[in-house]
């Protein structure tokens, strides 16, 4: 081809016809994409002068032979990609010499016979997808010694045999991909040990025996977890129910039997389970999600109730019929809502006394307002701060005028935030939410103010918005927030409100490093990490010398397993949330 060029990127025309033999004459093509086109014939061996090609994409086309060992010799390959074609064969022992490769994508072609344990050797392979093919035999155990996978694919074929639990010692797995095939026998109980896999795909199967409950332990399991149309018996282990970031589960077309577990009550970010065509009893789990799902989740399971199925109380003689075990702890099960509900009455009675006999205190109702704003900011628990100069409520009030709108330097979605010149003088950045104490409804505001508090309050770095003191204030009925004062204002007000005359492009690559050294501060040095889920332009604030903070916390997340169970709920700023 006698060009420069090092990257040649045809994907998605309508080229036809074969690879010129020539196309890699005297080049230094370090990529080349020949991907959804209209090609055909064979690769030809002049790609192989190609002596400096890292990357081969000839995905969606319709070319032929056997997989193209001589590849290989090319020492900087390291990805091949031949999803969609034609190719046929085996795959060879040789593959071995493909030292340097990290993705190996062949999926939907003609592949058959073994899958060499020689695909070992490739010690650096990341993905390696052989999906779609007519693969056969039992899956290697040796491919347990590529440590580098994180996403392995061999669906879609006909393999045999046992899963190799040596497969368990794959930690940096994220999706596994085993589904549609023949493999049979129990699932090991080491696949629990791959805590990074986000998905696990094991339908269509002839796995038997139980579901092994160190699948529990899965804890990154987010996109699915597929076990249907196997073998499975026995009871579903209520490990299960430790997956809170599990979206899809599906268990259907098993011989699965007992109850659902009321763990399941946990898995606060499932979107859709199916169940059907299993032998399950007992009431649904009492979570919304469950008590409204579709009939087609629980086809076959006619000893389920609740939701929109049978009510589980117009069938009392049936469950009569039930073990013995089965009555004795349903029975214990009212016993406890029974004594819960009176301890919490008892409970809420007794602090409602209490609330009472306070407010009716004569010392503290003669208080005037003055006196009580003039107390520090309170010291109630260890995430109650307060600042060394003691800022009072009066301090506040009086530096705002009240809350005077001239004051006012931003606002938000939950509240306003004021500027204030403290007796000291320093200059000090007050956040003023509404509260929900009186009654009111706002819900949002009250956990924007709390999420802040221990969020900031714990928290010191030189790119995070440092968070001096807070209180509540009752004259107000508001929640106050201190910290400290950046007079530069929001990255987003001078980006776009006509200020960015005096942002050069080293001070724009130093804001981008601070915001970006405050977020790896959360997400990896911060015990225990934390999430901003609110990342834009208005939450980078600057200080005088341009310096970037990361600022409003109000929808932060802490990543403290269980207890945050709900993570991956979608928060944030339209136009800033992630797709």
């Amino acid at each position: 081809m006698y060009s420069p060029l090092w990257v040649v990127d045809f994907s998605e025309n309508q080229l036809s016809g074969k690879i010129p033999p020539s196309i890699c004459n005297q080049s230094n093509l370090i990529l080349l994409n020949l991907g959804s086109n209209r090609i055909f014939g064979e690769i030809p061996p002049g790609v192989l002068t190609c002596k400096p090609l890292q990357q081969l994409r000839v995905v969606g086309n319709r070319l032929t032979g056997r997989f193209p060992t001589d590849l290989c010799k090319l020492v900087n390959l390291s990805a091949i990609e031949l999803d969609q074609n034609r190719f046929s064969g085996p795959l060879p022992a040789k593959i071995e010499i493909c030292q340097k490769l990290q993705r190996l994508h062949l999926a939907a072609n003609r592949f058959s016979s073994s899958l060499p344990k020689e695909i070992s050797k490739l010690s650096n392979l990341v993905t390696f997808n052989v999906s779609s093919n007519s693969l056969t035999g039992p899956i290697p155990s040796e491919i347990s010694n590529c440590k580098m996978l994180q996403r392995l694919d061999l669906s879609r074929n006909s393999f045999v045999g046992h899963l190799p639990c040596e497969l368990g010692s794959l930690h940096q797995l994220e999706i596994l991909r085993l589904n549609d095939n023949r493999l049979s026998g129990n699932i090991p109980y080491t696949i629990g040990n791959l805590t990074h896999l986000t998905e696990l795909q094991m339908g269509g199967n002839l796995f038997s025996g139980s579901i092994p409950p160190q699948l529990g332990s899965l804890s990154s399991l987010q996109i699915a977890m597929n076990l249907s149309y196997n073998d499975f018996s026995g009871e579903i282990p209520p490990e299960l129910g430790n997956l809170y970031l599990l979206m899809y589960l599906s268990l259907n077309n098993n011989h699965l039997s007992g109850e659902i577990p009321t763990t399941f009550e946990n898995l606060s970010s499932l979107l859709g389970c199916n169940f059907s065509y299993n032998n399950l009893t007992g009431p649904l789990p009492l979570t919304p999600l469950f008590q409204n799902m579709t009939l087609t989740s629980f086809l076959g399971d006619k000893g389920l109730c609740g939701g929109h199925l049978r009510s589980c109380d117009s069938n009392l003689s049936s469950w009569s019929n039930l073990s013995p075990l089965r009555s004795g702890s349903a029975r214990r099960r009212r016993i406890i809502v029974i004594l819960s509900s009176v301890v919490g009455g008892v409970s809420l009675f007794l602090i409602a006394i209490v609330v009472h006999f306070l407010r009716q205190n004569p010392v503290e109702a003669t208080k005037p307002s003055y006196v009580r704003d003039k107390e520090p900011f309170f010291e109630e628990s260890d995430i109650y701060f307060v600042p060394k100069e003691r800022f009072t409520v009066k301090d506040i009030l009086e530096a705002t005028k009240g809350f005077h709108e001239s004051y006012i330097i931003g606002k938000g979605a939950c509240g306003t935030v004021y500027k204030a010149v403290m007796p000291s003088g320093k200059t000090i950045a007050v956040k003023k939410l509404g509260s929900n104490r009186e009654g009111g409804n706002n819900n949002n505001t009250d956990n924007s103010f709390r999420a802040e508090i221990l969020t900031l309050g714990k928290i010191r770095h030189r790119n995070i918005v440092r968070l001096y003191s807070f209180c509540y204030h009752q004259s107000s009925n508001s929640n106050l927030l201190l910290y400290e004062y950046m007079s530069r204002g929001s990255l987003g007000e001078i980006l776009h409100g006509g200020k960015s005359y005096g942002l050069d492009w080293p001070t724009r690559f130093g804001i981008a490093l601070g915001a970006a050294e405050g977020l790896a501060y959360l997400h990896h040095d911060c015990k225990p990490r934390i999430i901003h889920r609110d990342i834009k332009s208005n939450n980078i604030l600057l200080d005088e010398n341009f310096e970037a903070h990361v600022g409003d916390f109000g929808l932060a997340k802490v990543i403290d397993m269980p207890v945050s169970k709900s993570v991956s709920a979608v928060a944030g700023s339209y136009g800033y949330i992630a797709p």
